[in-house]
């Protein structure tokens, strides 16, 4: 009987705990056989989803030109290649969506914020300065209420600088599933989804391999747009966005890994707010 390694007996010593990942040495036929690391949920099973580690187009495996490796000398200088388009940083995301304004407004200049729709922003631009993180940019929609959202959170948050994007405005980005339950011209989705899918693919992705500390960026933008890019960074259907609700000046905070994993920190989180103080629409 072959005989039972240190680490084997290490891993059985952890025990069966909900969640934790398990090492250990496969003992049976050639003890040669290399580590092998199973974590205890997905043991011989299939997902019926698989990530998909090049969604942003920034994997190096898709970066560096596949090379007829001749020697040892092709290899090392292919290597070379794939090492220098490997992302080294982490890039923070941080969505606001704008405050609550009077939807009554015939035109975006006369949709303005409310008075608590200024002071949901306000609350939100002091806990940001709370989080005291080294922002790096800010970038606001070009709609009025966007804009007036951001301009009041900017007072709080000094030297970070700010920019306009005119791709980040509202709109309908797919149409939903399950149905949304009344009708809605096939013609807005057709203009504003690609739109919306230019602004994801502008914003999210992995650093660039010469970004050599971690970046935040915070979007100040719209309830659609942001349920859109949670959707399509965490690589759920896209049509499930109308799924998700979120709260006027609320936080949504996203992280691309090097790996080009995400992580979803918070979503439309309003936790920084007066109970009272707190809408959606």
């Amino acid at each position: 009987m072959p005989a039972v390694s240190p680490l084997y007996k290490w891993a059985l010593g952890l025990g069966a705990v909900g969640g934790s990942i398990i090492y250990y040495y496969s003992t049976h036929g050639n003890v040669h056989e290399p580590l092998r690391v199973h974590n205890s949920w997905t043991t011989n099973y299939t997902p019926s989803v698989k990530w998909d580690h090049n969604w942003d187009r920034r994997d190096p495996k898709s970066l560096v030109k596949p090379l007829k490796v001749k020697d040892e000398n092709d290899e090392n200088k292919y290597n070379e290649k794939f090492e220098a388009m490997k992302a080294k940083a982490v890039r923070h995301v941080l969505l606001i969506r704008h405050g609550q304004y009077h939807t009554d407004g015939k035109t975006d200049a006369e949709r303005v914020l409310t008075e608590l729709g200024r002071k949901q922003a306000e609350v939100t631009g002091k806990r940001l300065a709370e989080i005291n993180l080294p922002y790096s940019l800010v970038v606001r929609s070009t709609m009025t209420r966007a804009q007036e959202t951001s301009k009041i959170i900017e007072k709080t948050l000094a030297n970070v600088p700010v920019e306009d994007d005119s791709l980040l405005i509202e709109g309908a980005p797919i149409p939903p599933e399950p149905p949304i339950g009344h009708w809605k011209s096939e013609k807005h989705f057709f203009q504003d989804g690609p739109r919306i899918e230019a602004a994801f693919r502008k914003y999210f992705h992995r650093a660039e391999p010469s970004q050599d500390r971690d970046s935040y960026t915070v979007l100040v933008c719209h309830g659609n747009v942001i349920r859109y890019f949670v959707c399509r960074a965490l690589q759920f259907p896209p049509e499930a966005w109308l799924r998700i609700c979120l709260k006027h000046a609320s936080i949504t905070w996203l992280c691309i890994l090097p790996s080009g994993r995400v992580t979803l920190f918070c979503l439309g989180d309003t936790g920084h707010m007066l109970p009272q103080d707190i809408t959606s629409s």
